[in-house]
């Protein structure tokens, strides 16, 4: 696995094979405040760096984290079959969605058509320019300028995916990625009451003062009837403080897949990772979302009915929010719907076969005249 140097000793403790992924760190001269520039012309360096590692190492297959790019290229330098894999739903633009991030449904009749065709009309503009971007990045390595049918495989719950008209045929569900950084297990505060895990956004667009507001509406809350609280993250504030009367709270950094599993309702702040752990075991959520996908998310949990959007942050709307969804036994239920549609998903490793067994038989490598599987010998994928 190549990756940040932040997850390597997490990840050798797991009997996890680690490096870090050259090129990953900017350079004085790298402009990160241009996104297409960072995702294109990065990715051609480390494209460039991990090519020849990749075929030193004998490998056979690469899959490859959709925002990593590098690790795509570097596979077609070398002639090595790679799936893109998508750690959420499919986030390509559609010629029958809105504009993904929009956190809008495909509108309906003319006026919600003639929306949609406004609003991708609109973001097509920066999405012709990353186009461009990577079609340049990709031509200074030697590659062609944009390569297309790429075997996508798609991380999430069915139920947080949406139905377009352009479906790419190699694009498989196949679940969420339920990883989880600890083996620590943050026990819950004792007593009654509901049991609440808030857990605030780590990313860049999560909204501002989350944790703050919520509690401060957790304790109105609490001030009627007892509330549990357990604050879940990968860098916990301590939890002194945060009492009040009739709430209390627990601070730590543990599994969140255990922690889901006993709570009552999970508020987040949208992002796909906790609420693919709480759909996944049929726990309802309050979205506080920033912005990007968070809006994205939050905005089909509250279609499918498994939770509700606060924006913006505000203590009391989220209180009232939890309220909502404690006293209404329909979000749990949709929640646990969310959660039955994992059976409806594709067998990534059956995915990653078939895709290594088609490029070998076929030749179907890019520019497979540097590299060679084991002699072209396909392995038992049983």
């Amino acid at each position: 696995m190549w990756t940040g140097a932040v997850w390597h000793e997490v990840a050798r403790s797991r009997g996890i094979d680690v490096a870090e992924l050259p090129g990953l760190r900017a350079l004085a001269t790298d402009d990160d405040s241009d996104a297409g520039a960072k995702l294109a012309a990065r990715a051609a360096r480390m494209a460039v760096g991990l090519a020849p590692l990749l075929a030193a190492r004998g490998t056979d297959l690469v899959i490859s984290d959709v925002i990593t790019v590098g690790g795509l290229w570097a596979a077609e330098l070398c002639g090595i079959p790679a799936i893109e894999l998508s750690p959420h739903p499919l986030y390509l633009p559609s010629r029958g969605l809105p504009p993904i991030g929009a956190g809008l449904s495909p509108g309906g009749g003319v006026g919600g058509r003639l929306r949609d065709i406004a609003l991708r009309t609109a973001s097509n503009v920066s999405v012709r320019a990353g186009e461009r971007q990577r079609a340049t990045a990709r031509r200074g390595i030697g590659l062609a300028g944009l390569r297309s049918g790429i075997p996508r495989v798609i991380a999430t719950l069915p139920a947080l995916e949406v139905s377009r008209p352009d479906w790419p045929p190699q694009a498989h569900i196949v679940g969420p990625l339920l990883w989880e950084p600890t083996d620590a297990i943050v026990e819950p505060p004792s007593g009654s009451g509901p049991l609440v895990v808030v857990a605030p956004s780590t990313a860049v667009i999560g909204a501002a003062d989350m944790l703050t507001e919520t509690l401060a509406g957790l304790a109105v809350l609490a001030s009627r009837s007892p509330v549990r609280v357990v604050i879940s993250s990968l860098n916990p504030p301590g939890s002194e403080g945060f009492g009040a009367p009739g709430l209390s709270v627990t601070a730590g950094l543990g599994r969140q897949d255990q922690l889901v599993a006993r709570a009552d309702v999970v508020v987040c702040g949208g992002g796909h990772g906790l609420l693919a752990k709480s759909l996944s075991a049929g726990v309802p959520v309050v979205t506080v979302p920033g912005g990007g996908d968070q809006w994205e998310l939050a905005n089909r949990v509250a279609r499918q009915g498994s939770g509700l959007v606060v924006r913006p942050v505000q203590g009391h709307a989220i209180a009232d929010a939890v309220a909502t969804v404690l006293g209404d036994p329909g979000y749990a239920r949709a929640a646990a719907a969310a959660a039955a549609s994992i059976s409806d998903v594709v067998d990534p490793v059956r995915v990653a076969c078939d895709v290594y067994r088609r490029s070998v038989a076929g030749g179907d490598l890019g520019r497979g005249d540097r590299y060679r599987t084991h002699g072209g010998e396909v392995p038992r994928c049983d």
